[in-house]
């Protein structure tokens, strides 16, 4: 392609189409019609000019051009409860139940992992030693320690504010982190698995495995299944740059990562619950059947919600990504 010739032949066009998208006044009809065909039309010259003769500055230019008057054709985009309702209803379950297959075995070998950990902890005096003093272990594991009063020290409004603060952010470093081939992903799992470990197997070696039970249950199962949601998916956008499949690269990385970003959304409203569940639950007056009983039903009602709301969505062709009409045009290339 010689670029001055092809400049110099559709430049009119494009100053013509410039100064339509800056004109203040409403278009009229012929005005409009006009508009169209020349963002048809730019659209194409810069298709061209990508596949032949890509030059920094025209492209630029052009991008920009298209871009403008995609946005006066389309009309501008607002958000309304009906793509709230959308959100819940079909996009966050569906790319939860279409990415099962990534968080399901990473709950099972995170919990795997976190009950080797106790067993270690709880069976080797000399482990537990490492992690603490023996008075301070004590304190920590009798009666109305720490482990308990934990849930209680604080106002449960207050609590519940502060651990939703803190697994959202655990929940959005597991996702946005997973670009870095899910690396960062796996340390923020095992901390969590430590963490849960060092706590059964203390309370286990202490004779006190039901207390613990019965504390971590009521909110532990949704939040956990939380962090295990966005660690999978987290994951999953890692080996998306490793093997992005039948799709290009940079198409499957935006495709992925919009997904993610709708699941980190989505999952701050389940943490809201768990942290409902943990400030006003947990440390409740309760018996301890009641208290586990509310946290399984409330796992269970997620699950239920992701497998039919998610799998009917998934089953219709839904992934979870942004609905099409927002997502960036894609320009037709040279074959």
């Amino acid at each position: 392609m010689d670029l001055d010739v092809f400049v110099t032949a559709h430049s009119a066009a494009w100053d013509r189409l410039d100064s339509l998208l800056r004109r203040k006044r409403r278009l009229t009809g012929a005005e409009a019609d006009e508009l169209v065909t020349l963002y048809q039309r730019t659209t194409t010259h810069l298709s061209l000019l990508l596949s032949s003769a890509p030059d920094p500055a025209l492209t630029g230019r052009l991008t920009s051009l298209v871009a403008r008057a995609r946005s006066k054709v389309t009309g501008a985009r607002t958000s309304s409860w009906r793509d709230t309702a959308r959100f819940f209803t079909t996009s966050f379950p569906a790319a939860v139940y279409r990415l099962r297959h990534w968080w399901i075995p990473t709950a099972a070998l995170s919990l795997t992992v976190a009950a080797l950990l106790g067993w270690w902890i709880a069976a080797h005096p000399e482990v537990q030693s490492a992690l603490g003093a023996p008075q301070e272990l004590r304190e920590m594991t009798r009666p109305g320690g720490d482990y308990e009063t934990y849930y209680s020290n604080h106002p449960a409004a207050a609590f519940a504010a502060q651990v939703w603060t803190n697994n959202a952010q655990a929940v959005a470093l597991c996702l946005v982190l997973g670009a870095f081939l899910g690396l960062p992903v796996l340390w923020i799992l095992f901390e969590n698995m430590l963490n849960l470990g060092a706590g059964l197997g203390l309370m286990s070696s202490a004779g006190r495995l039901d207390t613990f039970l019965g504390l971590i249950l009521p909110h532990g199962l949704l939040e956990l299944t939380a962090v295990f949601v966005a660690a999978g998916i987290g994951l999953r956008l890692g080996w998306t740059v490793v093997d992005p499949g039948p799709r290009p690269r940079r198409t499957a990385l935006a495709e992925e990562g919009r997904t993610a970003l709708g699941v980190a959304i989505g999952l701050a409203a389940v943490l809201f619950v768990s942290g409902v569940l943990e400030g006003f639950v947990t440390p409740s007056g309760l018996p301890t059947w009641a208290r586990i009983t509310i946290g399984i039903l409330a796992e269970l009602a997620f699950l239920t919600y992701v497998y039919v709301l998610g799998g009917r969505a998934v089953r219709a062709g839904e992934t979870g990504d942004v609905a099409t009409t927002d997502r960036a045009a894609l320009l037709p290339t040279a074959a």
